[in-house]
């Protein structure tokens, strides 16, 4: 999956794949990626146009979404 740099002292780079729902998060500290399932394409639309990705992530998908480290 492709990801895109994001300006975020949290998170390095954000990618999603609309086909399976699924978001890519890499960590800025720890340099892991993770992945998050079942994901609407609205909540990743809304974490990109969010005005702190780290925020919005922390809010609305940590601890909602199912994931797994890649």
């Amino acid at each position: 999956m492709d990801r895109q740099s994001v300006s975020s002292s949290n998170l390095a780079s954000i990618g999603y794949d609309p086909s399976t729902e699924t978001l890519e998060i890499e960590f800025v500290k720890t340099g892991k990626v993770y992945e998050y399932y079942n994901v609407p394409q609205f909540m990743f639309d809304r974490l990109m146009e969010a005005s702190s990705h780290g925020v919005f992530f922390n809010a609305e998908i940590r601890n909602v979404y199912a994931c797994n480290p890649v």
